[in-house]
């Protein structure tokens, strides 16, 4: 305490320059790590754009285990389902065999029947295309068809964004982001034949496409991604240095390093507030007849898991950070936590040694 006033003293005693440099080193310090602390969540986000922009293992890391969600599956065996019966004219179909036994010349009453069978023959195959195309949905078969999908969706999505000629994937005018669906349907046909089906053999090459994400922003990514990609690998970096240099370059670097933390504590915070009300706007923007609520809630947690993850675990962090700083300062509060740490780790200390010199004596009788 008698040297912080003889501190003290001197400054006020010191001329103008000493006085001008006491207040300029936490004015830089302040502004460095108010500007990291902002940049910290800024840095999340563009660090994990890049990961799903650049990384294909990344990208199919993210979206793969939509395969086993039970709301992402009803959503695709509806579109595959719909996309079928679309191509194939069911009813038709039904018909024209009806009306070739009715060529053999059937008595009245069978030929009536025969009418009346048409209508639920038809409901039949369409019910057994449905429950085929959810078996083959719900099997590992449609795991391995979504894995490979999405491996081929993300390099053309890249191909999208850089404006390379022959994409499969489409991005329209409006920010609609489409897939095809002729991969599953491929799929649900060679499963039907591997059944028996022989009527599988009628599936046409379907070339239907299934809105992914529909957002007016997704056209400005195509003019933003080299810039992205440079700024999110260096801007974690720089948020990082930044708040780095504030500690160093203050006064009292202990007080300087616990306000970071609480800084990073609560942008951590704002940041998966963010991410909670991003869900609910984004639910409320894709239309149902797009995407499926459900389909829509548990696509935006998978992809938005990693950065929840991240600012716990940078909330965490910080926290600890802020505890640690506050313990080590020369407050009144913290020299007593010290001190009652310090008494309760002398008592543990002083009631362990005599156990261990007792179990040493009883291990060396002859000493």
């Amino acid at each position: 305490r008698v040297a912080m006033l003889e501190s003290e003293n001197r400054q006020l005693k010191a001329p103008d320059g000493s006085k001008r440099s006491a207040w300029l080193r936490p004015t830089i310090a302040a502004i460095l790590i108010t500007v990291g602390v902002i940049l910290a969540p800024v840095s999340v986000i563009g660090a994990w754009a890049r990961l799903e922009l650049v990384d294909t293992d990344r990208f199919v890391a993210t979206l793969g285990p939509l395969a086993q969600d039970p709301a992402v599956q009803a959503m695709v065996a509806s579109e595959v389902t719909a996309a079928i019966t679309t191509q194939v004219d069911v009813h038709g179909m039904v018909g024209d065999v009806a009306d070739g036994i009715r060529g053999l010349g059937l008595p009245p009453r069978t030929e009536a029947a025969l009418g009346l069978l048409e209508g639920p023959a038809a409901l039949g195959i369409e019910a057994m295309i449905g429950d085929v195309v959810s078996g083959v949905v719900a099997s590992p078969r449609f795991a391995g068809v979504w894995t490979q999908t999405l491996q081929v969706a993300h390099a053309e999505a890249i191909a999208v964004i850089q404006d390379q000629p022959g994409s499969a994937l489409d991005l329209a005018a409006d920010g609609t982001l489409s897939l095809r669906l002729g991969v599953v349907v491929d799929a649900v046909r060679a499963e039907m034949l591997d059944r028996g089906v022989a009527f599988a053999a009628v599936i046409p090459e379907i070339d239907r496409e299934l809105p992914i994400v529909q957002a007016d922003s997704l056209v400005q990514v195509r003019a933003g991604y080299q810039v992205l990609t440079m700024v999110g690998f260096w801007l974690p970096w720089a948020a990082l240095a930044l708040i780095a240099g504030g500690v160093i370059v203050a006064s009292r670097r202990l007080r300087a390093l616990a306000g970071a933390a609480v800084g990073l504590f609560a942008a951590f915070g704002i940041l998966l507030l963010g991410i909670a009300i991003g869900r609910a706007l984004f639910l409320g923007e894709v239309s149902p007849s797009i995407l499926p609520a459900d389909a829509s809630g548990a696509m935006f947690d998978q992809l938005t898991a990693s950065i929840r993850a991240t600012a716990v675990s940078g909330m965490i962090i910080a926290g600890l950070l802020a505890l640690g700083s506050w313990a080590a300062g020369a407050s009144r509060s913290a020299r007593a936590v010290r001190a009652a740490s310090a008494r309760v780790f002398n008592r543990l200390r002083a009631g362990v040694r005599p156990r261990a010199q007792v179990s040493t004596h009883s291990a060396n009788p002859l000493d």
